[in-house]
């Protein structure tokens, strides 16, 4: 799947992606809805790896461009 057909996966709330990735990431979400401090957060990608945290994402021109994103389970 293309970056523009994965992103409505995402924000149905999907884990996804990239076949051409080396094994290390095993998912990027999109998290939307949270506040702090009674604000709105605005909405943000977070990557899980195999170590045990999260990580900010922000999709590369390559990702945008890719063919290979996939939903994971």
């Amino acid at each position: 799947m293309t970056f523009e057909e994965i992103l409505p996966e995402l924000k149905k709330g999907a884990k996804v992606l990239r076949k051409g990735w080396s094994g290390f990431e095993l998912y990027v979400v999109l998290v939307n809805g949270e506040e702090f401090e009674g604000s709105p957060v605005t909405p943000y990608f977070l990557i899980k790896t195999s170590d045990e945290g999260f990580s900010s994402f922000a999709p590369t021109v390559c990702d945008i461009l890719a063919e290979d994103w996939i939903i994971v389970e």
